[in-house]
């Protein structure tokens, strides 16, 4: 998965929309927020009452979701490494959503004390680096996660020209 590339194209669609409110932050928080739990929900892992535990088909297009405000947020702190994660963790998938919204609600509560300041970047690391050990322990390759984004970042554009 080409980071940098991602990155760029979040960069186009974060230019395109354009909203620079004060509470840009905190949306930004908790749509991912909410994305994660749409993602959680689709891959149904968790659902120990249900008979049904099988993932649905939506879960890598929620993920991808996602992964647009994982991005979004990298561009609004200017977080510059875009170096692929060696990730060789084994986790249960469970844990690791429990674990994202502990490190985004921590970043979120990092930038409202200190801003921009130090350690926001280590911070965010540990969201991005999660969030593709997510990923990854869903059963995505790189492959198909980053032609996903692509696909779904066609269609926000798409939502932009229709005035979504």
């Amino acid at each position: 998965m080409n980071l940098e590339k991602l990155f760029a194209q979040q960069q186009i669609l974060k230019n395109r929309i354009g909203y620079n409110g004060e509470d840009r932050f905190e949306k930004l928080v908790l749509a991912l927020l909410v994305e994660l739990g749409e993602c959680a929900n689709e891959w149904r892992g968790f659902k120990f009452w249900s008979k049904n535990q099988e993932p649905r088909n939506r879960t890598l297009e929620e993920y991808v979701d996602g992964l647009h405000f994982v991005l979004e947020l990298g561009l609004d702190i200017n977080y510059k490494n875009t170096e692929p994660f060696n990730l060789t963790d084994e986790v249960a998938i469970t844990e690791i959503f429990i674990k994202l919204h502990y490190q985004i609600s921590s970043l979120y509560q990092f930038h409202v004390e200190y801003g921009n300041g130090c350690g926001l970047y280590d911070a965010y690391d540990e969201i991005l680096e999660t969030y593709l050990l997510l990923g990854e322990q869903l059963g995505f390759t790189r492959e198909q996660i980053e032609q996903a984004y692509m696909d779904k970042n066609a269609v926000n554009h798409e939502r932009q020209n229709n005035g979504y």
